[in-house]
């Protein structure tokens, strides 16, 4: 499976996951199960959904989104140019980083088929703020690894990374976002997005 791909992979979590004590919080794998099972069972109920990119998209938008932590994640992906943005430019690089997201997401719900999760042993403490969710997405071929890191918050545990086949998203973006700043400046970083997350050539 080509690397293009492991944005479609995240939805498909179905497998069970072992709960741990993390005092009164939801632990960060379970998070992870519920969350992607919610996605995957409502595009599943609904065969029609394969043709309305928009209700996707909202459904996307809506039940999985609200669990990254898109400002920790662009930063990190922006790098050391984040620093050089200006709050309005920032405000609009996670703008066009989310809606770039969701939209990838949003394309992958109509491809995925007959793959199954399996989660490993969660290794962490329960005072850990920070964790390493690792899974196996198994299907035809050889498994495919994806592990998710996760922040404690205070409003719970957010997705900040993911990793498929030993690369880790951030740092995948990170070189292209580097290059595209280069090239064009954070401004024409912002067009591209925008124009990346509408479908339109970057």
């Amino acid at each position: 499976m080509q690397r293009r791909h492991l944005l479609k992979l995240l939805p498909l979590c179905a497998a069970a996951t072992p709960w741990m004590a993390w005092a009164n919080d939801e632990a960060p794998d379970a998070l992870v199960k519920r969350v992607s099972t919610d996605v995957l069972n409502t595009f599943k109920a609904d065969p029609s959904l394969a043709n309305d990119m928009g209700r996707i998209m909202g459904i996307v938008d809506s039940k999985l989104m609200p669990h990254v932590n898109f400002n920790r994640m662009t930063a990190s992906a922006v790098g050391r140019h984040w620093r050089q943005a200006t709050p309005e430019q920032q405000a609009q690089l996670q703008e066009g980083f989310k809606a770039l997201l969701v939209r990838t997401y949003s394309g992958a719900l109509t491809e995925v088929k007959n793959l199954t999760v399996v989660f490993k042993p969660l290794r962490a403490q329960a005072t850990d703020t920070e964790v390493v969710v690792r899974s196996e997405v198994r299907g035809r071929g050889e498994p495919i690894q994806l592990d998710y890191r996760l922040e404690k918050t205070p409003q719970g545990w957010k997705i900040y990374d993911l990793n498929v086949l030993g690369v880790w998203l951030v740092e995948t973006y990170r070189g292209q976002f580097a290059q595209e700043i280069t090239a064009k400046g954070i401004d024409g970083l912002i067009t591209t997005l925008r124009n990346r997350s509408a479908g339109r050539p970057g």
